[in-house]
């Protein structure tokens, strides 16, 4: 199988190539992999897909989110979270309805911050849910049956030292479990659903 990584050198896509790399064929994907992506420019997606051909599954483990006091967050930084994260992942599916094989499947990234807000999360917890009512609704939609689902983790152990006081009380996970998520949904047969890591 083939599976396009998005987000690759990232933490949490570092530990999903991983997990994939003994039984597929990774194309690792991101601002500084051999396959370059930037999620706020649709022309780079295209881009991408154009470059890699077609594949059976697509992962993004990508996405960023500004966090600050919801009195204080700037109309341009609730832009700039919803074009990364959320309208990033969007046009990740959109573009790539056609690219990827009968069957195969999408997995996109969301987080525990929308179903549990912190303070300074209102942009993060509104993408979050963003992202899951999209998997939700294109799953009913997506042609050839090509399936989606989102995987949504709370905070990592690997990350805990910079994120921890955010969650007064959380317990972490290692990075591992999230992408064995990200292997039961390129591997299953789910579709439309929010796989929930660690909450």
């Amino acid at each position: 199988m083939r599976v396009l990584v998005v987000g690759a050198s990232g933490r949490l896509g570092r530990a999903v190539v991983a997990a994939l790399a003994d039984r597929h064929e990774v194309l690792e994907a991101s601002r500084t992999s051999q396959h370059y992506i930037d999620l706020t420019n649709s022309a780079s997606v295209a881009g991408l897909y154009a470059s890699v051909g077609t594949v059976d599954a697509v992962v993004c483990t990508a996405g960023k989110t500004p966090y600050g006091a919801l009195t204080e967050l700037t109309s341009e930084q609730w832009l700039t979270g919803v074009r990364d994260k959320l309208l990033g992942q969007v046009e990740l599916v959109r573009l790539g309805i056609d690219h990827v094989s009968d069957g195969g499947s999408f997995t996109l990234v969301s987080g525990i911050l929308s179903a549990e807000p912190v303070p300074t999360s209102p942009i993060a917890s509104t993408v979050d849910g963003g992202i899951d009512a999209f998997v939700r609704s294109a799953a009913i939609e997506l042609p050839r049956g090509l399936r989606i689902n989102a995987v949504s983790a709370t905070v990592f152990e690997e990350a805990w030292d910079a994120y921890g006081a955010m969650f007064p009380g959380a317990t972490p996970i290692p990075v591992a479990d999230a992408a064995r998520a990200y292997v039961e949904s390129i591997e299953g047969t789910a579709s439309g659903e929010v796989l929930r890591v660690g909450y």
